[in-house]
């Protein structure tokens, strides 16, 4: 059996306003295998969060195909794409996305819990499971999004995405609405899922020292194309392209 989670091809992007369109995303592919992490920079723009939404079908695909697990995902819908949750979960920018605000942290963590059938008290017991493993103390699951810090709230988020058991999250940004201490203790959290629990990550990020700390290999990505590919050492102490340089400068 071949160990990649995720095979990306030729994926590309238009929107259209009227008689003009913009293309977002432009013939990019790559792959992903079990238990790697792979991170894509780029400014603001570039299309990373499309790619992202592309992949989790939140957005329709206008060329190209997602492959997961071997299985064409690119244009799934209903029970299909449920099952393609179980195996990927995204984790946005801003962590109070994730939940209700009218419901309590342990209801929406407990969501995909109860849709598997689990029972009140079971589904209780995972809950609290879920978010000791993420950091955060058991009577965490009574309060409300707006009672947590941002850093606790994503931490939530992630006890949530994790609840289904997936062998990939996609993080959008998941860290740049946090501040830097914050960060780096849920960089500390998500180092220890990859090793922990064998999982894959797909990392959306602009911040290249994140990128640094965390992925196995990197895209870099301009006006929706890839540019150039290595790991992180590569790209930092040897960029190949113009742009890549200037993304370097900004943030190291």
């Amino acid at each position: 059996m071949s160990d990649t989670l995720l095979q990306v091809e030729h994926l590309k992007k238009v929107f259209a306003s009227g008689k003009k369109s913009f293309t977002a995303v432009d013939d990019v592919s790559f792959t992903l295998k079990q238990g790697e992490c792979l991170g894509i920079v780029g400014e603001s723009g570039s299309g990373k969060s499309t790619i992202a939404r592309m992949i989790t079908r939140l957005l329709e695909t206008t060329e190209g195909k997602v492959i997961l697990l071997g299985e064409d995902i690119t244009h799934i819908k209903g029970k299909e794409l449920r099952r393609a949750y179980q195996k990927m979960q995204m984790v946005f920018q801003m962590p109070a996305e994730s939940f209700d605000p009218r419901r309590t942290l342990g209801d929406g963590i407990g969501e995909s819990l109860r849709n598997m059938g689990l029972s009140k008290r079971e589904t209780g017991k995972k809950v609290e499971e879920l978010l000791v493993t993420c950091g955060l103390t058991p009577e965490y699951a009574d309060r409300y999004p707006h009672e947590v810090s941002g850093g606790q709230c994503q931490r939530a988020a992630i006890a949530r995405a994790l609840a289904v058991a997936p062998l990939l999250l996609i993080c959008d940004e998941a860290t740049s609405a946090l501040d830097v201490t914050v960060q780096k203790q849920v960089l500390e959290l998500m180092i220890e899922l990859k090793e922990k629990k064998n999982l894959s990550f797909l990392l959306i990020c602009h911040d290249l020292a994140l990128v640094q700390a965390f992925c196995d290999r990197v895209l870099v990505l301009y006006h929706g194309q890839v540019v150039e590919t290595g790991t992180p050492d590569e790209i930092i102490n040897h960029p190949k392209t113009e742009y890549t340089r200037k993304l370097i400068d900004s943030v190291l």
